[in-house]
C-alpha cells in the first residue's frame, strides 16, 4: 500500500500520494489538490516545490553531495574530461572509446561559424556584455541551421543539434571576447580537444602556432565538469520552463543564458573577486570587514558565502580549492588575492557567526580566483559559467521533452483591488 499523507483545510480533508526518490527523498504529490479542493499552495522562490520528477543530478545540501548520474563529484571531477561529463549529463552513461570518438568528432565538425553569422559581431559595440552577445547569437545560430528548430526528441536529429550547440557556443564565447579587445577571430583548430580549442580561440597569436598549456587545459576542463549541472536552479528551471512550450532547443537555452546572468546566480563568482580587489586596494585588515558582515544594522555580505542548498561545505569549492593551489604552484605564479581569500575562510570557519549559520565558502568563492589564474578577464566569467552548464541545460530540455510534460504554468494568490466600474477621464 503506498505512502499518503492527509490534508484538513476548510472542514474536509484530502488524501494526498507521498512519493519516494532513489535517494530517499520524499514528496507529497500536491498535482490533485486544487481540483479537488480548490486550494492551491504558496511558495516564492519555488524553495519546497518539486517541479519534476528528474534522473539527471542528485544534490543534499545537508551533506555536501552531488552527483551526476548517480556519479560522486569527487570522483569523477579529476578523472573525466568534460567532453566525457556532456556525454555522461545528456545520454545517461559514460561513453565507451567509440562513442566518446564519434562525439569528439562531430564538435569539431560543427566549431566554426558561417561567414555571415561571423560579420554579426562587427555590428555590436565592442563595450557589449559578453552574455548579450551569447544569448543573441545563439538564436542567431539557429538561422543558420534552420533544421535544429524542428527537433524535439530522440532521432529526429537531436544528436546532431545537441554536439552543433555545444560546438558552437564554445567559439561564439571565444570571438566576443576577441572582439572586446580588438584582436581579429582564431579559426578552431580541429586538431585540438574541446578545452585546448577554446583556449586556443581565445589566447592565440595568428602568427605562431598555438601549444596548448595542459596544466591551464586541465584546469579549464575541472571548471566546466564542476558547472555542468546543479539541479533545479534558476536558470535550469528557466530553461525548463521555456522549453515546455515546446520552444526549440537553441531558443530554451539562450533563455537559461539570460537567467544565469544575473548577479545573484552566475555572476556572483565576480561579485568574490571585486570583493577581494576592494579588500585588498582598502589596506584594512580582515576582520574590519568580518565585523561588518555581522554587523546586523549593515548591509555588507561577504560573497561567496554560504549557499541556497548547501547547509555544509559546497563540494565543489574543497575540489576547485585544491586544484588552485597546484595550478599557481605549477605555473610559479603568486595571487594577492589568494592570499587574502585563504586569510577569510579560515577566519570564518572558526567564527561561531558563520558557523552557526552555516555560511562556508561556496564553489564562487574559488572559481573566480581560477579563472584569474587562467587568464579569463572578469567580464567573461559568467560566459565561462554558461560554456559548463550547457550539458545539463540540454539534459534537462531533453528531459523535458521525452517525459512529454504539460506547459509550466504556476498560479498567484490575486492581492488587487476588487471588480470596480471604469470612471470616464472628466469625472476622475
Amino acid at each position: 500500500m503506498s505512502e499518503k499523507a492527509t490534508l484538513t483545510v476548510g472542514g474536509a480533508s484530502y488524501e494526498l500520494d507521498v512519493t519516494t526518490g532513489s535517494e530517499n527523498e520524499k514528496c507529497i504529490d500536491i498535482q490533485q489538490l486544487r481540483a479537488q479542493s480548490g486550494y492551491i499552495t504558496m511558495d516564492p522562490g519555488f524553495g519546497n516545490t518539486g517541479s519534476c520528477y528528474s534522473d539527471i543530478t542528485y544534490v543534499d545540501g545537508a551533506k555536501g553531495i552531488l552527483h551526476y548520474r548517480g556519479y560522486p563529484i569527487e570522483e569523477i571531477a579529476e578523472k573525466a574530461s568534460f567532453v566525457e561529463i556532456c556525454s555522461l549529463l545528456i545520454y545517461g552513461e559514460l561513453p565507451d572509446a567509440e562513442t566518446l570518438s564519434k562525439f569528439q568528432d562531430a564538435l569539431a565538425e560543427h566549431a566554426p561559424l558561417h561567414t555571415n553569422l561571423e560579420h554579426h559581431f562587427s555590428g555590436l559595440p565592442t563595450a557589449s556584455p559578453p552574455m548579450a552577445i551569447l544569448s543573441a547569437m545563439l538564436n542567431l545560430v539557429s538561422c543558420f541551421h534552420p533544421d535544429v528548430l524542428e527537433v524535439y526528441s530522440e532521432g529526429h536529429g537531436f544528436d546532431r543539434t545537441a554536439a552543433l550547440l555545444l560546438s558552437k557556443v564554445r567559439t561564439i564565447a571565444a570571438y566576443s571576447y576577441r572582439m572586446s579587445v580588438g584582436k581579429p577571430f582564431n579559426q578552431p583548430n580541429p586538431n585540438l580537444n574541446y578545452c585546448a580549442n577554446f583556449l586556443h580561440m581565445m589566447f592565440s597569436d595568428p602568427y605562431r602556432e598555438y601549444v596548448p598549456n595542459p596544466v591551464i587545459e586541465k584546469a579549464l576542463s575541472l571548471f566546466l565538469v564542476l558547472h555542468a549541472d546543479h539541479e533545479q536552479n534558476c536558470s535550469t528551471s528557466t530553461v525548463r520552463a521555456v522549453a515546455s512550450s515546446r520552444a526549440n532547443l537553441f531558443s530554451s537555452i539562450a533563455s537559461g543564458v539570460c537567467a544565469l546572468w544575473g548577479p545573484l546566480h552566475g555572476g556572483a563568482n565576480i561579485g568574490v573577486i571585486r570583493m577581494l580587489e576592494d579588500i585588498k586596494s582598502s589596506g584594512r585588515p580582515i576582520d574590519h570587514y568580518l565585523e561588518k558582515a555581522k554587523d546586523k544594522d549593515s548591509d555588507y555580505r561577504l560573497m561567496g558565502f554560504g549557499h541556497r542548498v548547501y547547509k555544509n561545505f559546497d563540494p565543489r569549492s574543497r575540489i576547485l580549492k585544491n586544484r588552485l593551489d597546484e595550478l599557481l604552484a605549477e605555473l610559479n605564479k603568486k595571487d594577492p588575492l589568494l592570499d587574502i581569500a585563504l586569510e577569510l575562510e579560515e577566519k570564518t570557519l572558526k567564527d561561531e557567526y558563520f558557523i552557526s549559520r552555516k555560511l562556508y565558502p561556496n564553489v564562487d568563492f574559488y572559481s573566480g580566483l581560477l579563472l584569474r589564474a587562467i587568464g579569463i578577464p572578469l567580464d567573461m566569467y559568467t560566459v565561462m559559467f554558461a560554456l559548463g552548464r550547457m550539458p545539463g541545460w540540454i539534459a534537462n530540455w531533453r528531459e523535458l521533452h521525452d517525459q512529454r510534460l504539460r506547459i509550466t504554468r504556476p498560479r498567484q494568490i490575486y492581492t488587487g483591488s476588487q471588480e470596480r466600474s471604469f470612471v470616464p477621464l472628466e469625472k476622475r
